[in-house]
């Protein structure tokens, strides 16, 4: 029957509780003056005739006017309380003044005393009763069984939304709180947490939502760690920072991210470091479309650039950012021009016109082709874009008295094995024969690993496969990694930039390294399913190890040495590496770029080597056209060097 009531159009449900009000309203005053006087007869009905049709004829009215029959019942909190309150009290007073206008005397104000108190506790009592059945009727059958995590505000208001969405069935909450154990919120007991697995078993529950928003990520990835073996599916709240509403809806709950299961807590940036190369001044970031160089120009922008230049060589990225990059001005309403220009970081010519154009201050080269594989089936186009690219960068930067220049590097640039880390180290040995150079620019290098989210990141490709129902594949059973946050990387980024003297190399502290396979189970079981393998046959999630791919090294580290040396800020070390003079380096630089323009692979891996004396390729030569055409010769072009 209430499903039936639940399908009903909604002017005939709102008829309905009008034609409720019309029967009890009446009853409720013939309580109302059984109670002032101990009875009811014949006469008093006589009395206050008019009085008791009169109650539903103006308190409808009253009703409809303030929106009483326009509120979802589902939908309906406390809030309603002040409404009926508001609602009964000016229908008594029409009541009142009507029964003064029909000379109904004597008249017991008692009367309409018990009857305004009536009404009220009628009123709202019918709407909560309501909701509960109506909720208790969606929620039959298909709702998916929960338990909340949390059994503060944040989870109290969470079961609040479950009950008003009805796809969902919160049967308990579980809290560490000793003290919370046994009672109930909202009807809903609390349970301790070495009760989950029974609780789970008993009613069925397919979902933890974790609703503790203001808890360190260790803390939480101590209680992931504590559900994962249960099986269950594990939805997180965001930081109560994001929660800028105050109230936490379904809609916020999200599933778990890679950066939960890390439990790495950042450390609040030093806001000097952070401004001192970006306040006040023209900054450039090349690749700024990109993962990092995005997130690059937000962090820029908040702290108040004269100029925030944008140079990409995707159009769609480009056009991407800088819209997102306006609103984000709009917001912060900051007075400021948002120059974007559409080129490549090999464009000397094109390079020259925007720094004499825009007087740049402080340059941020995130512009890369950072996939292993792909680099390693192109590397001549590797090389271009990430030495000789960064080369034409850094000269035009030289040339238009550039202050201060940083370079995203990667972890990959240590010991490469892969076109793509060799072709960083050479940027980075570019930048540092430059510094020593000169001394107008000052060039600096950040080194990092993979950060979470950014383009041919792992984790959504896992997600994906999850999804679909597996297989999840994996390169290798051993294969281990450094991860980071793609705000927190660019934060450190911005703040080692600033403490840069010329030619350093800052390396992050990116925590523990991760075993990938050992991420890919626990997004499986945190997911609320099984991997399959020989000891869990009735697994539904199969992980196939496919091989390395051409180049990919098992373990990456971040220093070439042992010679490192800590900064002011705890998360940056500065390395001690070598170098190679310009005056060694520009002619391997020649030799370099008249091997790219032969095709000739067998010289540019020769060149390579001998330019990055850590370099130990694992496999052949991969270039695509190579492999089909030995003998090819490349295309040719105007030399980078002068």
């Amino acid at each position: 029957m209430m499903l039936s009531l639940l399908n009903l159009p909604r002017l005939y449900k709102q008829a309905l509780a009008a034609l409720l009000d019309a029967v009890c309203l009446p009853l409720i005053f013939i309580l109302a003056i059984w109670l002032r006087y101990d009875g009811f007869d014949a006469d008093l009905f006589a009395h206050y005739f008019w009085l008791i049709i009169a109650a539903p004829v103006i308190t409808l009215p009253v009703f409809i006017r303030i929106g009483l029959y326009r509120a979802v019942i589902r939908f309906i909190d406390q809030k309603i309380v002040s409404v009926v309150l508001f609602g009964v009290s000016a229908a008594v007073l029409l009541l009142a003044f009507l029964s003064i206008m029909l000379h109904i005397m004597p008249l017991s104000r008692a009367v309409f005393g018990f009857f305004w108190a009536g009404s009220i506790l009628y009123v709202a009592a019918s709407r909560f009763l309501a909701r509960g059945l109506l909720l208790q009727a969606g929620q039959a059958g298909d709702a998916i069984g929960v338990a909340i995590y949390g059994a503060g505000k944040a989870g109290a208001q969470l079961a609040t939304a479950l009950r008003a969405g009805g796809e969902h069935l919160c049967v308990a909450f579980i809290d560490d709180k000793p003290g919370l154990h046994g009672s109930t919120i909202g009807g809903i007991k609390v349970f301790a947490p070495g009760q989950l697995a029974k609780l789970a078993a008993q009613h069925e529950i397919q979902e933890v939502l974790l609703a503790m928003p203001s808890i360190s990520k260790t803390r939480q990835k101590q209680i992931l760690d504590q559900l994962e073996p249960l099986k269950l599916k594990i939805r997180v709240t965001p930081s109560i920072q994001s929660l800028v509403n105050g109230e936490l809806r379904l809609q916020d709950v999200r599933e778990v991210e890679i950066e939960d299961l890390l439990g790495r807590d950042q450390v609040e940036p030093d806001a000097r470091l952070l401004s001192i190369c970006i306040s006040g001044r023209r900054v450039l970031v090349s690749g700024a479309g990109g993962s990092i160089g995005s997130e690059l120009c937000r962090q820029i922008l908040r702290q108040r650039p004269a100029q925030l230049v944008l140079l990409e060589m995707s159009e769609y990225a480009l056009y991407a950012i800088e819209q997102e990059l306006n609103g984000l001005r709009q917001q912060l309403k900051l007075d400021l021009d948002i120059l974007p220009f559409l080129g490549s970081i090999h464009d000397s010519a094109r390079l020259a016109q925007i720094f004499a154009g825009c007087q740049i201050d402080t340059v941020y080269h995130a512009a890369a082709y950072k996939h292993v594989p792909l680099v390693e089936h192109n590397p001549v186009a590797g090389i271009r874009n990430n030495a000789f690219g960064t080369l034409a960068l850094a000269q035009a930067a030289i040339k238009a008295g550039v202050k201060n220049f940083v370079l995203i590097s990667t972890d990959k640039a240590v010991r490469p094995t892969n076109v793509m880390g060799a072709t960083k180290r050479l940027a980075e040995l570019i930048l540092q024969a430059c510094a020593r150079q000169q001394h107008a620019t000052r060039f600096c290098m950040v080194r990092f690993g993979n950060v979470l989210g950014s383009s041919g990141s792992v984790v959504p490709l896992f997600r994906k496969q999850i999804m679909a129902g597996g297989p999840i594949t994996l390169t290798h059973p051993e294969i281990t990694r450094y991860f980071m946050t793609i705000p927190e990387a660019a934060q450190l980024v911005l703040q080692a930039g600033a403490m840069g003297e010329g030619g350093d190399v800052f390396v992050l502290d990116m925590g523990d390294p991760v075993r990938i396979i050992d991420l890919a189970r626990r997004m499986v079981h945190l997911s609320g399913l099984e991997v399959k393998s020989e000891t869990s046959p009735e697994g539904t999630i199969e992980i196939q190890h496919v091989g390395l791919r051409p180049g990919e090294k098992l373990y990456e580290e971040l220093l070439i040495g042992d010679h490192v040396e800590g900064t002011n800020h705890p998360l940056i070390m500065r390395a001690q590496e070598n170098e190679i003079p310009w005056q060694v380096l520009q002619p391997l630089l020649q030799q370099l770029e008249q091997a790219c323009d032969a095709f000739d692979h067998a010289q540019i891996r020769a060149l390579l080597q001998q330019t990055v004396a850590e370099y130990a390729p694992q496999c052949g030569i991969e270039d695509l056209l190579w492999q089909a055409q030995p003998a090819a010769a490349g295309a040719t072009g105007a030399p980078l060097l002068h």
